[in-house]
């Protein structure tokens, strides 16, 4: 009897160790505001009008997901990670299954690899040295191609290296699965950040490809620039061929109360279009919770064989967001975006009504509360 009980003691303590050594986390975002833009199309007709509505995901994506580490002993740790959007104002999934992230991988002192569904190393600078980082998807526009926010890359690995004095390595390949025919529908990117003290710096580049199971999610965008759909596109036998060559460089500093940032991006979609985006950007802590935020965007676009006006976009952005916690906060965002000679301004789904000279514009507003769990 007393062997026994001296057992299950030990079996006790051994469960408990390795409970300890194994941690999952449930986390998430809810976005929420009400929301007003003008010159949106109107069913039916060719005229445009005002819009109000309740927003969600106007900073952050709506979002839930599910993160966790197991210590598997001499520094070696597994990890996944699962997240899926949902949509606040309908309660509706924003995509399928895990869409923003679905991965599982391996981190220790040579770094982190993940396999699965995975943005690029541009989705961790968007999120530290550009407008995303304040204003989110309110500054997302059709007319950017996604660069600054980074790409979802499915069937990718990624490498990541360790924090070397500041600087942090990035490497992703994404496969396209096609039998026969290795480079069709795959991508690959690079880069690398730099922080130190008040000083932050970034570059990376990522190519993809087409094929019949893109490994990426550009697609979609290269067609609603191009008037072309993915089907068009597809059936074009584009596969293997180079869908976009993207090269971005940007900066941050740290000025008292003030943190300023810029960035570039060359998006190069072969024998389609060329764009280079320009932004800069300024958040002022008047307060510790009280922050001011102002970001203007320039896009400019080439379309390769066109003899007219390049389109061209130009946004600007203000706001206010107020901290009550650490994990809720108030904001009010505006902005006004115009878009000339064709170029698309406003939601990618139903883009603001242009004039018979090919200019748009739009102005946006939403006044909105984010809650972080």
């Amino acid at each position: 009897m007393k062997k026994s009980l001296i057992a299950l003691a030990a079996l006790g303590t051994i469960a408990s160790a390795a409970q300890a050594q194994s941690s999952v986390t449930i986390y998430g975002t809810v976005d929420t505001g009400i929301t007003f833009s003008n010159h949106n199309a109107r069913t039916g007709t060719a005229s445009n009008g005002n819009k109000f509505g309740v927003g969600s995901g106007n900073i952050d994506t709506s979002r839930l997901g599910f993160k966790g580490t197991e210590d598997l002993g001499g520094g070696l740790k597994a990890l996944f990670q699962l997240e899926t959007g949902f949509k606040n104002d309908t309660g509706a999934f924003d995509g399928q299954g895990f869409a923003r992230k679905s991965v599982v991988g391996l981190a220790g002192n040579f770094g982190t690899v993940t396999l699965g569904r995975q943005s690029d190393i541009l989705d961790d600078a968007g999120h530290a040295f550009t407008s995303v980082k304040d204003f989110g998807n309110f500054v997302g526009s059709p007319h950017a191609l996604d660069r600054l926010e980074g790409i979802r890359t499915q069937n990718s690995i990624r490498y990541d290296s360790m924090n070397l004095s500041g600087f942090t390595g990035s490497l992703i390949y994404g496969f396209g699965e096609q039998a026969g025919h290795t480079t069709a529908g795959q991508s690959f990117g690079a880069g690398g950040t730099y922080a130190n003290g008040p000083l932050g710096l970034y570059a990376g580049y990522y190519q993809s490809k087409f094929g019949a199971t893109p490994s990426d999610t550009l697609i979609s965008s290269v067609a609603a620039l191009t008037g072309l759909t993915p089907a068009q596109l597809s059936a074009a036998n584009l596969d293997g061929t180079t869908v976009n060559k993207t090269f971005s460089l940007g900066a941050s500093y740290q000025a008292g109360p003030a943190r300023l940032y810029g960035n570039w991006s060359r998006v190069n979609v072969p024998d389609l279009l060329k764009q280079n985006v320009f932004e800069l950007g300024a958040d002022y802590a008047v307060t510790a919770p009280m922050h001011l935020l102002a970001a203007v965007q320039h896009t400019k676009t080439s379309i390769d064989g066109s003899q007219g006006s390049k389109p061209s976009v130009t946004q600007f952005n203000l706001g206010l967001d107020y901290y009550l916690s650490k994990r809720t906060d108030l904001y009010t965002l505006a902005s006004y975006a115009k878009g000339r000679n064709g170029a698309l301004v406003g939601d990618i789904s139903a883009p603001a009504v242009q004039g018979d000279n090919g200019n748009s514009s739009q102005t946006a507003i939403a006044v909105g509360i984010r809650h972080k769990f």
